[in-house]
């Protein structure tokens, strides 16, 4: 099997499932019990977290634990705009964020808000000048991702936060859920993020929203206290400790891990350059984890079924997607629609080897050659 999907979620590295494992067994209280088999919980809980504040430098964000992204992203999302309406009811995003932020802004424009979208340079990143035009004391929200999951474009996250300061009743909120674990993404000018364990190797269910403290958002799910005020319910202790583990292993040889990536994106996409009716919707603004390539000739389905035949797995839009045939996020950065409606996703690990990569050009040779020569007919 060659698997190169990861970035729609990764294999659990062994250490993070031992460390799952032994929880479960060894810290079976409620960490908000009194008695001593909660105090217990309540001290690893707090390890953990403390682990993961220091893995980031977030010591000045509350850390919420949620079932994973989307739960971050509405949380962030309807948790300022119900919060903060009564200064505001504009939001400001992109045409390359993951159906996760879409939900909730589609919920809130039926509840009168208002939802902007900025303008995108040829190359795919914010323009700045658009952005600043669009800012006003009555914008409440700027949420725009990291990383896009379907062309891993990156942002300047930092120069769009430090102009979004300018106006402090805006909060600016930053899906991390595919920079996490792959690249270094600052924090500075940041308020709220979101990112869930299972892209870097730990267990799915789990995921956080930072929030920085001064910040105070209604909840998305209300009841007893948890782990904070803002989401409730009996705190998931083993799969803290497993994000933490997961957390902690991801960014231990992030530098190693990114170069090692880069090798195996420089093989694939000097490779797909030479096909004639293959076109790179992946640009040198995005990390090496993610490319993104259209055959104008055949379905993206099509060409994800023929490769599954040689035991070969990518993806074709998100795995969270609509279902849209055309990708939104392939037609901002390529304003082709040819190009967003036949693309696929290659998305590749430091545990990719090239033997796999070998496999999958072979693959992929084969199976050009053979909706070529139905194309041609």
């Amino acid at each position: 099997m060659v698997y190169l999907d990861y970035s729609a979620t990764t294999p659990v590295h062994k250490e993070v499932l031992d460390s799952f494992c032994k929880t479960c067994t060894s810290f079976i209280g409620n960490s908000n019990s009194l008695h001593c088999l909660g105090v217990d919980a309540h001290k690893l809980e707090e390890q953990a977290t403390k682990q993961i504040s220091d893995l980031l430098g977030v010591s000045d964000f509350d850390i919420i634990y949620t079932s994973g992204s989307s739960e971050s992203n509405n949380t962030a999302i309807k948790g300022i705009c119900e919060r903060y309406q009564n200064r505001g009811k504009k939001i400001i995003t992109t045409n390359l964020e993951h159906s996760s932020i879409y939900g909730p802004l589609g919920f809130l424009q039926k509840h009168g808000f208002e939802v902007e979208i900025v303008n995108t340079l040829e190359n795919g990143l914010v323009d700045m000048n658009h952005l600043k035009s669009l800012l006003s004391d009555q914008v409440i929200l700027v949420t725009i991702a990291s990383v896009n999951s379907e062309t891993g474009l990156l942002q300047p996250i930092d120069d769009i936060g430090s102009l979004i300061k300018n106006y402090p009743k805006c909060y600016f909120h930053v899906d991390m859920t595919q920079s996490i674990g792959k690249v270094s993404v600052p924090f500075h000018h940041v308020d709220l993020v979101s990112f869930s364990a299972h892209k870097f190797y730990g267990l799915k269910g789990i995921g956080i929203l930072l929030k920085r403290k001064g910040i105070v958002i209604e909840p998305l799910i209300h009841g007893g206290k948890s782990t904070t005020i803002y989401r409730s319910g009996t705190p998931a202790l083993p799969l803290i400790v497993s994000l933490s583990k997961a957390l902690r292993l991801s960014l231990q040889d992030l530098d190693a891990h990114y170069q090692t990536v880069s090798k195996y994106h420089a093989t694939i996409t000097k490779k797909l350059g030479c096909y004639e009716h293959v076109h790179m919707n992946s640009n040198e603004n995005c990390i090496p984890h993610i490319i993104n390539f259209s055959v104008d000739f055949v379905k993206p389905e099509t060409l994800q079924h023929a490769l599954e035949e040689y035991n070969i797995y990518i993806s074709t839009q998100s795995a969270c997607s609509s279902g849209n045939a055309v990708s939104r996020a392939v037609l901002e950065v390529t304003k082709n629609e040819v190009y967003a409606s036949h693309s696929v996703r290659v998305s590749l690990s430091y545990l990719t080897t090239e033997k796999e990569i070998q496999s999958f050009l072979e693959a992929f040779d084969c199976c050009y050659k053979r909706f070529n020569d139905l194309y041609e007919a």
